[in-house]
């Protein structure tokens, strides 16, 4: 039996709130991690037996007990979850895939905030199959980036009765103050056959469990011993490779080197050597039918940690800009450039955050010289959630002289705004130079918001005005010389009785204006129903108005080009979603109506069937059917993914997508076998075919076989 359970702690954060606390037991030498918790080290350690109903009922009894212990060591902490489930034999749990999607699963999530700043943390979520999720916090607490990776290990266990999980991390993955004797804590279980989500510290709808603000306390922590701090991970690459159908095909053998060192338990130094990303995903291809670039996110490791830190402003978006998107480096016309070396620093001290990054290219002609890049970010906590910083960029991947980017930004949050309530509220700057833009007439960035995040009102307003010359280096900015005015409300009420979980009627208008005001875009997206069903499935339909003024004529297709002029047109959205905990479940997507001076049908599908624990079928599909006066244009887009769950260890992955804009069809073929929480062994297989002339030809393909392992001191 437990010798406490967890009590109400007065918080420092501010005055009169209480939070709740759970006191860590000793970690044993030697403790099995096997998921049973039946280690005497377990019923002698305080625990939580009280989390509370979120959805679909805010603060009413879950349908299962949950009973969460934690124990502590020196090198790491573990924490064992019970999941009582009435009906044990209807867990949803498909994937085994590390950072799947777990929000259509049953699963436990943890989140830490082991600076107890209430503004940034870590999340870690495990499936009753042994599937991993990690992922850091966002500064704004209302999403998370699950690019990221660390190192930790989970080991499930299921039985008639439900399921159990016992999760262990070791304290090199994370960066903490030193000192901290209680880190912010949380813990969250979804029962996904009843739409059901149970929380322990602040269990209530406004609230995402990704905001530390609102997380319990981890009380009773030990001395943490880091030992050296050293951590030392050799790779090798051997393969071949045929880039090009007249190429001849090369074999390759490369090492590469990753080191990290702790400077103290909240900083950490990071060296890269002869960098290689072979393991990382493709990306998945999009189709395009707008003026501007479309957007692909980070996914390389190396430039992963500690990415919230290098986050910046509020109200900024990736459809408009990103003052430092680190994919600049490396990456040019989405071609590689070698990396010769990096060096990172990123962490925390006292109530500062830093990050710093240099970069060295190799030449890689004729694509792009040799080129250095630097990123400096430091943000400072404020009040009691807010921050206010400072970014500044260096370097430019094409060798232009004179490149340089510079931004502050100020962002004031708070989740007691009228008593219990989300508000924020920023401004934020940048200006850039470099020695091609002396003529630029505006080479500055500037904007503003104010949000009002919250479960029965979520609205915001945003005003963002980008120069002429603002073209950073190092950034990311698919439209400049505009003025951009967004808006938009979502009044969302959950009725009582009925089969209607929750409903989202929604208003968001968007303008975009030249430097001058005079207007180039404009779309109103309405939906008077979005309906989300209390089965998990959900309906929804829209209206979007929308214009557009070009000052240049706008090439869709080589064939379909519209002239210079005003158009303005209007777009109707069906969707259908049915709910994830079937093992046959998708969403189909039909928006109809205007476009330019015709008409566009576009039918969009996803598809996930998981006939058994062992495999997985994703199907995406997309089909554009443009009738315009200047000529008809048809687009197709398929992509198809087989994920062999063989373990939570051991996963194979074959993508396939075919695109008919340029009669492109490419595989990516990747098994992952991580054969200790420290190594991991990596088989990639890459092949593109293009049509040509009513004939497929191999356009270019490559065999790799990546091994990776770390030593720590």
């Amino acid at each position: 039996m437990a010798l406490a359970s967890t009590c109400l702690i007065r918080s420092a954060g501010a005055e009169g709130d209480v939070r709740p606390a759970l006191r860590v037991g000793a970690l044993p030498d030697g403790l099995r991690l096997d998921g049973m918790l039946d280690e005497p080290a377990w019923s002698l350690a305080p625990s939580i037996e009280d989390l509370v109903m979120v959805e679909p009922r805010q603060g009413q009894r879950p349908t299962g007990r949950t009973t969460v212990r934690v124990l502590a060591g020196p090198r790491a902490l573990v924490f064992g979850v019970r999941c009582d489930d009435p009906d044990a034999a209807h867990i949803v749990s498909f994937t085994k895939e590390r950072d799947g999607d777990f929000a259509t699963e049953d699963h436990i999530l943890i989140v830490l905030d082991p600076f107890q700043d209430g503004r940034s943390g870590y999340v870690f979520a495990v499936n009753p199959g042994g599937a991993r999720f990690d992922a850091l916090v966002q500064p704004s607490g209302e999403s998370v980036d699950q690019n990221w990776d660390g190192e930790w290990e989970a080991a499930v266990h299921r039985d008639a009765a439900g399921w159990s999980a016992e999760i262990r991390l070791p304290v090199e993955t994370l960066n903490f103050r030193h000192g901290l004797k209680e880190w912010g804590f949380n813990i969250q279980r979804r029962l996904q056959r009843r739409q059901e989500t149970e929380r322990w510290a602040s269990p209530r709808q406004d609230y995402k469990v990704y905001r530390t603000s609102g997380a319990g306390l981890l009380t009773g922590l030990p001395e943490f011993d880091l030992g050296l701090g050293l951590s030392v991970r050799p790779s090798l690459v051997g393969g071949f490779q045929n880039p090009a159908p007249a190429a001849a095909t090369d074999g390759t053998f490369d090492p590469s080197l990753d080191v990290t060192q702790r400077l103290g338990s909240n900083l950490l130094a990071s060296l890269t050597v002869n960098t290689d990303f072979a393991e990382t995903e493709v990306d998945t291809r999009q189709t395009n039918l707008t003026r501007f670039p479309l957007f692909f996110p980070e996914k390389r490791t190396f430039f992963l940690q500690g990415g919230d830190i290098f986050q910046f402003g509020s109200g900024i978006s990736t459809e408009t800009l990103v003052p430092f998107f680190s994919r600049r480096i490396g990456l040019v016309a989405d071609q590689q450039v070698p990396i010769l070396a990096g060096l990172k620093t990123n962490g925390r001290i006292g109530r500062t955050s830093l990050g710093a990054l240099v970069v060295r290219t190799r030449e890689e002609s004729p694509l792009a010289p040799a080129a250095t890049m630097a990123v400096v970010r430091v943000k400072q906590d404020v009040l009691a959630e807010s921050r206010a910083g400072f970014l500044a960029t260096a370097g430019d991947p094409l060798g232009r002289r004179g490149s340089w980017e510079f931004g502050a930004d100020f962002t004031y949050q708070t989740s007691r705004f009228r008593g219990s309530k989300n508000f924020s509220a920023g401004v934020w700057g940048l200006a850039v130079g470099r020695d091609d833009l002396r003529d630029a007439q505006e080479r500055t960035a500037f904007g503003l918001n104010v949000d009002y995040p919250n479960d029965l009102w979520d609205c915001y307003a945003i005003y963002r005005r980008i120069g002429d010359g603002f073209d950073p280096s190092l950034g990311f900015v698919p439209r400049r010389g505009i003025n951009t005015y967004q808006a938009g409300c979502s009044y969302s009420p959950r009725p009582k009785g009925s089969f209607i979980r929750q409903m989202f009627h929604e208003f968001y208008p968007t303008l975009t204006t030249d430097l001058g005001g005079r207007w180039e875009s404009y779309r109103v997206f309405i939906a008077p129903i979005n309906w989300r069903l209390e089965s998990g499935d959900r309906f929804e339909f829209n209206v979007a108005p929308a214009g557009e003024r070009l000052v240049a004529p706008f090439a869709i297709t080589d064939r379909v080009v519209i002239p210079s002029g005003s158009y303005h047109w209007r777009q109707y959205r069906l969707e259908l979603q049915t709910a994830a905990k079937r093992k046959l479940s998708g969403q189909a997507t039909w928006w109809f109506g205007g476009f330019y001076t015709g008409t566009l049908n576009q039918l969009q599908l996803e598809s996930s069937w998981t006939p058994s624990p062992l495999v997985t079928f994703l199907v995406n599909a997309e089909r554009d059917i443009g009738r315009l006066a200047q000529g008809d244009f048809d687009l197709t887009l398929v992509g198809t993914k087989v994920r062999l769950n063989l373990s939570s260890d051991l996963q194979l992955n074959s993508f396939v997508q075919y695109g008919t804009d340029d009669h492109t069809f490419g595989t990516n073929t990747r098994l992952r076998w991580t054969y200790s929480p420290r190594g991991d062994l990596f088989v990639i297989y890459n092949h593109n075919l293009r049509k040509i002339q009513d004939r497929w030809a191999r356009d270019s393909n490559e065999l790799l076989i990546k091994l990776q392992y770390t030593f720590r001191r």
